[in-house]
């Protein structure tokens, strides 16, 4: 029986108590497509999972890893997505933490030749989800304010770039210089300390008073209701998730005064319910890559074996932009 390295997740807890074991490969049923992973994202969901806080729950024992970057090593009946050989990223609510991976070809999508493993396995998570919130959920505007909360971690560093791309004015909220100073370099066009100064207040100041179109909060807790404080007439909150582990508790009387609209973003379900769309985003998002419009920021790679760093690395939101591990097989 062929065999595999893989990051197991054996019981509910924090990420020292992951192992990396040798597995049986796994076997492509009708419409699956097994990918040979170079180099899996690290996300936030990912210290969620093995805590067994996430919406999902696997039985044991486990991978963790949402996104991979591969190339597919044998196909199942009926696929006609990818071909032997292609070069892709792929998707998986768990499970990508291995030397290989079976997945749904609705969730694979080639890569261009340009874009490296590490980068093509930090990409789809952040930037699909970011671009579905942009684009299809606020309908962001060209001219318009994009307010980014959480602006230097890897959904905020796309959020960044692809509103920029987009034609808006960025302000970035972080809660350091060094973090502030990384967003400015990914387009940011104004920064906002929410550790030294009145969040709400700085954001009015930098827009005239009127308050931000669109904020994207990947972090909630305190600074979600500060910035609903702080939202233009006809805003638009993008609830993304709640890095700061606090799910806060909105005020009703705000949405009326400011006729503003909060808008839940779960790219998970809109790729299972809209997998024609989510596949043309990506595409989108590829042709933004192609010329030079965004630039994922992977900050840090580790081997498969430390796994364990890398998550700790997200759960003490010291990222900068991406962390991916990578295999034996290379990058």
């Amino acid at each position: 029986m062929n065999t595999m390295k893989a990051v197991l997740c054996k019981r509910h807890a924090g990420p020292e108590a992951l192992v990396v074991e040798n597995v049986p490969c796994p076997t492509p049923g009708p419409g699956q497509v097994r990918i040979r992973v170079h180099a899996c994202g690290v996300n936030f969901p990912d210290t969620l999972i093995i805590r067994g806080k996430y919406q999902f729950k696997p039985d044991f024992p486990f991978s963790p890893g949402g996104e991979v970057a591969g190339e597919v090593i044998e196909l199942g009946e009926g696929v006609t997505r990818v071909k032997l050989g292609d070069r892709v990223a792929a998707m998986s609510v768990w499970g990508g933490f291995a030397e290989e991976i079976v997945v749904d070809q609705k969730m694979v999508t080639r890569i261009p030749d340009a874009m490296d493993y590490p980068t093509a396995a930090g990409f789809l998570i952040t930037y699909a989800t970011t671009y579905h919130a942009l684009v299809d959920r606020a309908k962001l505007q060209p001219g318009e304010t994009l307010l980014v909360l959480g602006a230097a971690g890897g959904v905020g560093i796309a959020a960044v770039q692809l509103g920029k791309a987009l034609g808006a004015r960025v302000i970035a909220a972080a809660s350091s210089a060094d973090k502030l100073a990384v967003a400015r370099e990914n387009g940011a066009d104004e920064g906002i300390d929410y550790v030294k100064g009145d969040l709400k207040q700085q954001v009015r100041d930098l827009t005239g008073g009127k308050g931000a179109d669109v904020i994207y909060d990947p972090v909630g807790g305190d600074a979600t209701d500060a910035v609903m404080s702080a939202i233009n007439w006809k805003g638009r909150l993008l609830v993304i998730g709640f890095a700061s582990g606090e799910i806060p508790r909105l005020a009703l009387n705000r949405v009326l005064l400011k006729g503003c609209d909060v808008v839940g973003v779960f790219w998970g379900a809109f790729t299972e319910r809209e997998p024609e769309r989510s596949a043309a985003n990506n595409q989108a998002l590829m042709d933004l890559f192609e010329q030079g419009r965004i630039k994922p920021l992977v900050s840090a790679t580790y081997p498969l074996e430390r796994a364990a760093d890398a998550l700790r690395e997200i759960e003490e939101r010291r990222a900068r932009g991406k962390i991916v591990l990578v295999t034996d097989h290379g990058a």
